[in-house]
């Protein structure tokens, strides 16, 4: 094989690669969420990265359990399971593993190739590599990464802004719901608010 011949069959697999990306389905997600996220909804073969909540975290979360597909989460031992059988997200549908330890990324991996929808705290710094060799296992599975922290080259960037919980009255009641204001950023060139 010449070199020739080596660089028009790499330029054949990039854009192989391209197509398979912008072809990409959307997911659909809480109905808050949609102004917020590229296309409406998350998009499959990315990384999105949702800080600040828990909340936020489950919210998208819920609209792939609510449309039939597995999620898993990964390092995140709070995670309540009645709150988030509230936000609809179907237990029978969800695997949890509250502690991977340092594996947690082996442990990750191991679930993007069977969970559509894996949600993960990262129990560790992670290099640019180990980024992008992750998130080309990704994209061929057809899977979305939420983090609940920082990820290297994260498609969509969600953070909680402002927050108020409702439903106290004078010093007494109970808790009815939050309200908060999202801020994204990322690739689709977003940075609109949503409540």
């Amino acid at each position: 094989m010449t070199r020739f011949d080596r660089v028009d069959e790499l330029q054949s697999r990039i854009r192989g690669m391209e197509a398979r990306k912008l072809d990409a389905r959307t997911i659909p997600t809480h109905p808050a969420l949609r102004t917020v996220l590229p296309g409406g909804g998350l998009r499959e073969g990315t990384v999105v990265q949702a800080t600040g909540s828990t909340s936020l975290l489950m919210a998208l979360l819920a609209g792939p359990s609510a449309a039939g597909r597995w999620a898993a989460v990964v390092g995140l031992p709070d995670f309540g399971v009645e709150a988030a059988a509230r936000f609809g997200i179907a237990l029978e549908r969800l695997v949890l593993v509250p502690d991977p330890g340092r594996q947690w990324l082996t442990v990750t991996a191991a679930l993007a190739d069977v969970i559509p929808v894996i949600a993960v705290r990262s129990a560790g710094r992670l290099s640019p590599a180990e980024s992008s060799r992750f998130t080309a296992r990704l994209r061929q599975r057809g899977g979305v990464l939420i983090t609940a922290g920082e990820w290297p080259g994260a498609d969509t960037v969600l953070e909680v802004g402002e927050s108020d919980w409702l439903g106290l009255g004078d010093g007494h009641g109970a808790l009815t719901e939050r309200e908060v204001l999202v801020r994204s950023a990322g690739r689709g060139g977003l940075g609109r608010p949503a409540l």
